[in-house]
């Protein structure tokens, strides 16, 4: 269980929703396509949500590489989402807060070459967050804790193909 979901299993006062999010684009645990990634198009993939709790005010969805070598690494970082069954390829659904690479926009998979897996977590709230736009993620976390209704995950793998492969000495020094 990624970190970022037992934050809120433990602290919640009620039972939390499954909440469905899937990807037209690539199936759970499969493959992400390369136009979603830093070596293609570097845009978000569409995304399916389903069984949104009633009460549902806003969504937020947060992307990270939770093997990442310095903590878990955040691509995306999005709330006050308006409650929908989609979000549409590279579009920005809400406030974007800021990710890893310090940037307010998605970042898709730009690792070594291994193969990684990353993690789509929506966040079903029964709340508006409101927060300031250079918020991260543990400011997110924080002002979640005891409002997630629903919880739904997509995971999804990348792995670098061909000229995309990075050679050893060329990899920034967090890939060493």
């Amino acid at each position: 269980m990624p970190l970022t979901q037992s934050l809120f299993v433990t602290t919640a006062s009620y039972a939390v929703q499954q909440v469905t999010l899937k990807s037209p684009a690539f199936p759970h645990m499969g493959e992400i396509p390369q136009k979603y990634s830093n070596d293609g198009a570097n845009i978000s993939p569409p995304l399916i949500v389903g069984k949104i709790p009633d009460e549902t005010r806003s969504m937020a969805l947060i992307v990270e590489d939770p093997k990442a070598p310095v903590d878990s690494w955040v691509h995306w970082l999005v709330w006050d989402i308006f409650p929908s069954k989609y979000i549409n390829e590279g579009a920005i659904p809400g406030t974007e807060g800021l990710n890893a690479f310090n940037h307010h926009h998605y970042r898709g998979p730009c690792h070594g070459n291994d193969t990684r897996y990353y993690y789509f977590m929506l966040y079903a709230l029964d709340t508006f967050l409101h927060l300031h736009y250079c918020s991260t993620k543990y400011e997110v976390m924080k002002s979640i804790k005891d409002h997630v209704i629903g919880y739904g995950e997509l995971v999804g793998s990348y792995t670098r193909r061909g000229e995309a492969r990075m050679q050893l000495n060329e990899a920034p020094e967090i890939y060493y």
